[in-house]
């Protein structure tokens, strides 16, 4: 195998980075989509409506248009870092939430059935910061 610098192999071949955005912790992405919400922070969002009743399934694949989930989605670094949809399990999974953070989140049961993207981003933010223990007994309990 030839050595080649980056130069070299410019005129040979078209080089692009693998991500034109750095790589984010779960922190840093909980936090980007507080940001998004917080730039708005009048924008009138839209709840999921009984997520703690849906099954599983039901649950993961929930999404309606203009809820907070839809505002991380419309960003696109965080669809760059892996964001496919702005469905409540794929917001589960890119954001390392439990069901219980996550509904506490989105759920007309805690929000209404419309509420501020103030509000949001405060909530969003909140599971940053919580206490540990409280979230895994909130979680067991859940469930």
């Amino acid at each position: 195998m030839k050595h080649q610098t980056l130069e070299q192999l410019h005129t040979v071949a078209k080089i692009q980075p693998l991500s034109t955005y750095p790589f984010m912790t779960r922190q840093q992405r909980i936090e980007r989509w507080a940001v998004l919400l917080e730039k708005d922070p009048d924008r009138c969002l839209v709840a999921l409506t009984g997520t703690e009743h849906l099954k599983r399934e039901a649950r993961d694949s929930a999404r309606c248009e203009g809820s907070p989930i839809t505002v991380a989605f419309e960003d696109p670094v965080l669809r760059e870092l892996g964001l496919r949809d702005d469905s409540y399990g794929e917001a589960k999974r890119f954001f390392e939430l439990t069901d219980r953070q996550l509904h506490s989140i989105v759920c007309s049961c805690h929000v209404g059935t419309t509420f501020k993207a103030q509000w949001a981003a405060a909530r969003v933010r909140r599971t940053i910061g919580g206490n540990k223990l409280l979230e895994w007994l909130s979680e067991k309990l859940w469930h």
